[in-house]
């Protein structure tokens, strides 16, 4: 999948033409029903399309205007099923690109004798295992249970990079369609075929399971109440018109109704929906449900890791503090070259700082030994001569050297002190028996981090930083980075029980994880992401799964989170406040002949009462159309409180759904007019 997060134009053709073609399939009633306000528009279309055809017989003069509503009651119902139609071709293209690696898939199964058999991957089972060797597509979501391989997950990620795949711990999960670039592994079957990872991305980025979130469903409830009172509304209307003397068609009533209901957001409730989903996509993350995306723009509080998130992965060797005795040079030096041997990303720091900083020179000497860093011994180096130089943690070189920590000068305790307590790691160097001094290996702030963070607390999210760390350093960090809390030393048991504490006092948690330690708490909360490098026990437990494995992601799922509700408020009060201006081009037109009086409510100055339930009819019909780019991108989103979007709502969304409607109305009576089309 690209990466890519550029939407495809309305007018590609690829997506238009399908569109088109859609919008009619979805007329089918037993398609509509799911959407009641749209649903009524096509009974009533149907239903004045009758009349039309009985005034074709009867009244050729009447048959013109009811013909003219009966088509843009039509129209009114295909721009609905249109705007849905396009929010789901834009998810087609990404959905064949998958179903691309799906094509003709083979496995290498492995019999209980020991020998291979070549099957098709759709024959599968769960706890089969398959041989796949270099340059061979994996043939189903599994764990490797033996041999490490480089995968190429390109045509799921969209990254080039090929990843690292083996037995046991983290890294064993592998997804079916991905290619071996090296070596041989064994995998066992895990998922049955047909419910794989791929299929189920297929799925829900084509929308065949998309299903109603609980803000869609309490939004439908709330449109086909609307709907049912201005039913009744217009019953009443039909019997007082009748008691007053003034003679009302079906056609008219039927006008009246659909200006009334709420169709605009009807009909573009569903495809805000699909294009906040198509939104993650395009971020390269996959959401197992509408809800999941919902409940991100819902979210209190945000569970992020150090490492990797708030900070670089790897620590920087930032300052040598030398011990009493010990020049800066001179501790400079031996770190540099207790550090040749050390490969770790913090080794080659150290090696950078001497000799940029210190402008210490790469050593010529030819050492006796060298001495790797290991996770057993924590420490690196070399001998030269009756030099033994070394570097690492700083229990390990007290015991290199000999000492206990009371042993150690005063002097370099406290520049221990002052290394933890700046949220810094401090590493030692020693040359035999002798403390040189320490090394300040300092968590990187990811730049731009802390304004990211004051972005949040302007929306009212709180954030918290988990960490292994012990308090003093991740309180420095968590001072430095702008979270508001922080959880030290924390366990995977400790991170759910956060969770569970959080969510007891009304709270919605996001959190991101990618490992097996971490499917507790990415099930608890009501967001968790999930690192597509990560273990398959993790991807089942999260709602949600980011191709990137970018642990940042989960700020921006949060902010397409909050521009789907936005999207969808903004657009209910549009909806909601523009039919102000139908009552006032409609009313007076049904009653103006029997009561002269209310030509005062006539403030667009329409040129006669059919020409204004034309009008109002033909924009209730364009403003869908209008609306479908900004249901499909989203209202734009910027960091601010709850009452501040409030606010902004109501005066773009809501005064401006009372204003444009006015200066659309009159405009169309204008070209009506001119047209002599009544």
């Amino acid at each position: 999948m690209s990466k890519d997060n550029k939407a495809p134009s309305l007018l590609d053709p690829t997506i238009l033409l399908p569109a088109i073609r859609d919008a009619f399939v979805k007329l089918d009633p037993r398609k509509l029903m799911r959407n009641p306000v749209i649903f009524v528009t096509e009974i009533v279309a149907v239903v004045v399309t009758i009349l039309f055809i009985r005034d074709l017989a009867t009244d050729p003069g009447e048959a013109g205007f009811s013909g003219q509503i009966a088509a843009w009651l039509w129209f009114t119902v295909l721009f609905a099923t249109f705007a849905e139609a396009v929010a789901e071709g834009r998810g087609r293209a990404q959905a064949d690109s998958l179903k691309k690696t799906k094509s003709e898939l083979v496995a290498r199964r492995l019999g209980t004798n020991g020998k291979t058999e070549t099957i098709p991957a759709s024959s599968l089972k769960v706890g089969d295992i398959v041989l796949v060797a270099a340059g061979e597509l994996i043939p189903g979501d599994g764990e490797v249970i033996e041999g490490v391989a480089s995968v190429n997950e390109s045509a799921i990620t969209g990254e080039s990079a090929p990843v690292i795949r083996e037995s046991g711990g983290d890294r064993s999960a592998v997804t079916g369609g991905t290619q071996v670039l090296s070596d041989e592994i064994k995998i066992r079957i895990t998922v049955q075929p047909g419910s794989s990872f791929v299929d189920r991305m297929i799925a829900l980025i084509e929308g065949a399971q998309r299903q109603k979130t609980p803000n869609e469903i309490a939004l439908s409830i709330l449109l086909s109440g609307l709907t049912l009172i201005f039913l009744f509304v217009c019953v009443a209307i039909w019997g007082l018109a009748g008691y007053s003397g003034t003679v009302l068609s079906v056609t008219v009533l039927a006008a009246l109704l659909v200006t009334l209901i709420p169709t605009t957001i009807g009909g573009l409730l569903s495809a805000i929906g699909i294009a906040g989903m198509d939104r993650l996509v395009r971020f390269n993350v996959i959401a197992t449900s509408g809800r999941a995306v919902e409940a991100a723009g819902d979210v209190d509080t945000l569970l992020l890791d150090k490492t990797g998130t708030i900070t670089f992965g790897n620590r920087m060797a930032s300052d040598f503090l030398a011990a009493p005795g010990v020049t800066p040079a001179e501790l400079a030096e031996a770190a540099l070259i207790a550090s040749l041997s050390d490969e770790t990303p913090e080794g080659r720091s150290v090696v950078a700082l001497a000799t940029g900083e210190f402008g210490v020179p790469m050593p010529k000497a030819v050492f006796d030994a060298v001495i790797g860093f290991t996770a057993e011994t924590r420490l690196s180096g070399v001998d030269i001569g009756q030099r033994r130089l070394r570097k690492g943690a700083i229990d390990a070189v007290l015991k290199f050297a000999g000492m206990t920590e009371q042993d150690a000068p005063a002097e370099f305790r406290r520049a221990v002190d002052q290394v933890a307590r700046t949220g810094g790691t401090p590493l030692g160097v020693a040359d035999g028996d002798r403390l040189l001094g320490v090394i300040h290996l300092k968590d990187v702030v990811k730049p731009g981090i802390k304004e990211r963070f004051a972005a949040l607390r302007a929306m009212g999210i709180r954030t918290v930083m988990v960490t292994g760390d012990n308090p003093v350093t991740a309180a420095a960090i968590a001072s430095e980075a702008g979270v508001d809390d922080f959880l030290a030393q924390a366990t995977p048991e400790d991170k759910l029980a956060y969770i569970r504490r959080e969510q007891q006092g009304g709270r919605l948690i996001a959190m991101c994880g990618d490992g097996t330690n971490d499917a507790p708490a990415l099930a608890q909360a009501d967001v968790g992401v999930a690192m597509q490098t990560g273990t398959q026990a993790a991807r089942e437990a999260a709602n949600m799964v980011d191709l990137d494995s970018s642990p940042t992601k989960l700020i921006e799922i949060v902010e397409i989170g909050k521009q789907l509700l936005m999207t969808r408020g903004s657009l209910t009060t549009f909806s909601i406040a523009n039919d102000v201006a139908k009552y006032f081009a409609i009313i007076p037109a049904l009653f103006v002949a029997t009561y002269p009086a209310l030509e005062a409510l006539n403030i667009m100055g329409l040129t006669s009462p059919q020409s204004a339930i034309l009008s109002a009819v033909i924009f209730n019909a364009l403003i869908i159309v209008a609306l479908i780019p900004l249901a499909l991108k989203g209202v734009a989103y910027r960091p601010s409180g709850a009452a501040a979007l409030l606010r902004r709502n109501l005066l773009v969304y809501g005064l401006g759904g009372l204003i444009l409607p006015f200066a659309g109305i009159k405009v169309i009576d204008l070209a009506v007019s001119a047209l002599h089309l009544v």
